[in-house]
C-alpha cells in the first residue's frame, strides 16, 4: 500500500497553499489517470488534495465572443454542451473519439491537459525511463516503439502525449488559465506542454505550486469546415496511433485561414506554423494539401517499429484536410466523401 494524507481543498486559494506547503502531493479531481498510475507505482504521492468541491465547473462565454471553461467540467459534459456542439464542433469530436463514456464522465479538462504519456516503459516500473527516473535511460528507443513519437523526439525520450482533446485546443490556439502562490497567470496553448530535450521528466510548463483553473477558447470555432480524424488500431477505447484537427476559413475554393494540429506523434500536440502558411491563400485542392503534410512532417524520424507512422501521418494530414475542406466531420466521411 501507498502512504497518503488526504484533504480537500475549501477553495483556489486554499488548494494553493496546500500544494505548496507539500510538494509531494498531487491534486486529484476524476483521477482516471492518476489513480492508475498510482496502482502501477508509477506515482507515488505523499498527499493527494481533492479539489472536486471547487468553483471550477462552468462553461461561460467571454466578453471578446469566446468560451472559457472551468477545469473540473467533466469530459461529456463538455462535449456535450450546447455551446461547443454548436461553435467548436471539432472539440467535441475530439472528446468523444477518446476513452469510454464511463471514463469521459469522471475525467476532467484540466486533468485531460496533465494526464501522462501511455508508454509502456513508462508504466513498467522494472525498465529504466527517464520520465520516470530521469538519466536512467529511454527503454523505448531500443525497445517496442510501435505507437511512440515520430517527431520532436530527444535521446531521452520518444514518449507521446495521449490526448485527443489537447489536439484540437492547439488547434484552435486555447489559453490555459493557471493560479498558484505568485498569482494568476495565462499561458498559450502552445507554450504549455514541453518537448522531452533532456527534461522528459516534465511535461508541462506548469509550475509545482499552480493549478489549472480553466481554459479559454477564442470567437473563431471553424464550425464549419473542420474534421478529427483519429487513426487507432481499433474503433473503441484506444489510444492514436495518429490523429488529426484540421480546419479552413474558406472564400469558395480559396483558404483564407487554416488550423492543422497531430496527435499520437510527438511528446505534445504537435502544429507547424509553416505547414498552416502554406495552406492560406492556395486553392483546396489535393496538391496544396500534399504539400502541407510533407512541411508538417519535414523532420519526422521513425525508429524500428514505429517508421510506418510518417507515411500513415502523411496520408491522415491529406484526407483530414480534404475532410474539412468538404465540410465532413469524420462521423460522416464514409457516407459523403465516396
Amino acid at each position: 500500500m501507498i502512504n497518503f494524507q488526504y484533504s480537500r481543498a475549501t477553495d483556489i486559494g486554499d488548494a494553493v497553499r496546500r500544494i505548496a506547503a507539500e510538494p509531494g502531493a498531487k491534486f486529484i479531481a476524476g483521477g482516471t489517470n492518476l489513480i492508475d498510475l498510482m496502482k502501477e507505482d508509477v506515482e507515488r504521492p505523499t498527499g493527494l488534495i481533492d479539489i472536486t468541491r471547487l468553483p471550477l465547473k462552468s462553461i461561460e462565454e467571454t466578453p471578446g465572443g469566446g468560451v472559457r471553461i472551468g477545469a473540473l467540467v467533466p469530459n461529456s459534459d463538455l462535449a456535450y454542451h450546447p455551446l461547443i456542439a454548436q461553435r467548436y464542433p471539432m472539440l467535441a469530436s475530439a472528446i468523444l473519439a477518446g476513452a469510454s463514456a464511463q471514463l469521459r464522465n469522471m475525467a476532467s479538462t484540466g486533468g485531460n491537459l496533465l494526464q501522462r504519456t501511455r508508454c509502456y516503459y513508462f508504466y513498467d516500473t522494472a525498465t529504466p525511463c527517464n520520465k520516470r527516473e530521469p538519466g536512467s535511460g529511454c527503454s523505448a528507443i531500443s525497445g517496442l516503439n510501435r505507437m511512440h513519437a515520430i517527431l520532436g523526439t530527444s535521446e531521452a525520450c520518444i514518449a507521446t502525449h495521449p490526448s485527443d482533446m489537447c489536439v484540437v485546443l492547439a488547434a484552435l490556439d486555447a489559453t490555459v488559465h493557471v493560479a498558484g502562490s505568485s498569482g494568476e497567470r495565462a499561458i498559450a496553448f502552445a507554450d504549455f506542454h514541453r518537448l522531452p530535450g533532456d527534461t522528459p521528466q516534465r511535461d508541462t510548463n506548469l509550475q509545482p505550486d499552480e493549478l489549472v483553473t480553466a481554459i479559454e477558447l477564442p470567437a473563431r470555432g471553424f464550425a464549419e469546415n473542420y474534421t478529427y480524424l483519429k487513426i487507432r488500431d481499433r474503433l473503441s477505447y484506444a489510444f492514436a496511433l495518429v490523429s488529426v484537427a484540421a480546419a479552413f476559413e474558406l472564400e469558395g475554393n480559396t483558404i483564407r485561414e487554416a488550423r492543422l494540429a497531430l496527435g499520437g506523434v510527438a511528446h505534445k500536440p504537435w502544429r507547424e506554423p509553416a505547414a498552416e502558411a502554406a495552406l492560406r491563400r492556395q486553392a483546396a485542392d489535393q496538391a496544396t494539401f500534399t504539400r502541407a503534410a510533407d512541411l508538417l512532417l519535414r523532420d519526422a524520424k521513425g525508429f524500428e517499429h514505429n517508421a510506418f507512422k510518417i507515411d500513415l501521418a502523411r496520408r491522415a494530414v491529406v484526407r483530414a484536410l480534404a475532410q474539412a475542406a468538404a465540410g465532413v466531420p469524420q462521423s460522416q466521411s464514409d457516407k459523403k466523401i465516396r
